[in-house]
């Protein structure tokens, strides 16, 4: 939980520095993001301790001249790799996008559910029971099969989860019966 604390600090800094130099940060941020995990070599260059700050430096610089990252960029992960912090760049990455995505006017999240995919209709209600709580944003849901659900739907949406499962209800009468 620390480290996405950390991560969340460090986004909403880049998000500022990003807005104050009108560069879109979730764009680079997710630019970087596919270049890496196109490349298990280079991932592993930036994130495994036997490579020196140095060589990840250099690595990452002739990445982002090809990749036309910004300044702005190029100087924060270049800080990330220089503080030894460069481990929470998938997080940051995840956070850029959350605000981002806030920022537009919607949310990203999943609906997990025991069958291989849902009906439209139940999915209609499902936003529409979510906009509740979210007000005017517009949840762009994403819908997983679990082994873990018996039967019902179980949503996550950044920090809000809505457990409408079977096994949730089973475990609540659960804990009222024995008092727990």
């Amino acid at each position: 939980m620390k480290e996405q604390n950390i991560a969340k600090v460090y986004a909403n800094t880049l998000i500022e520095l990003g807005a104050d130099s009108g560069v879109d940060m979730a764009k680079d941020i997710t630019t970087l993001t596919e270049i890496i995990n196109a490349s298990n070599d280079l991932e592993n260059v930036l994130f495994l301790d036997v490579f020196t700050a140095e060589e990840k430096e250099n690595v990452f610089t002739a990445i982002a001249e090809k990749a036309g990252l910004s300044k702005v960029t190029v100087s924060a992960v270049k800080y990330l790799i220089t503080e030894k912090r460069i481990s929470l760049l998938p997080l940051i990455s995840k956070e850029v996008i959350v605000y981002d995505d806030h920022k537009k006017g919607f949310l990203r999240g999943t609906i997990e559910g025991a069958d291989d995919s849902i009906d439209e209709g139940h999915k209609a209600k499902l936003i529409a029971s979510i906009k509740k709580h979210v007000g005017e944003v517009t949840p762009q849901l994403d819908y997983v099969k679990s082994d873990e659900i018996t039967a019902g739907y179980k949503i996550t949406m950044g920090d809000l989860q809505l457990d409408a499962t079977i096994d949730n209800q089973l475990k609540s009468f659960k804990e009222s019966v024995l008092g727990k």
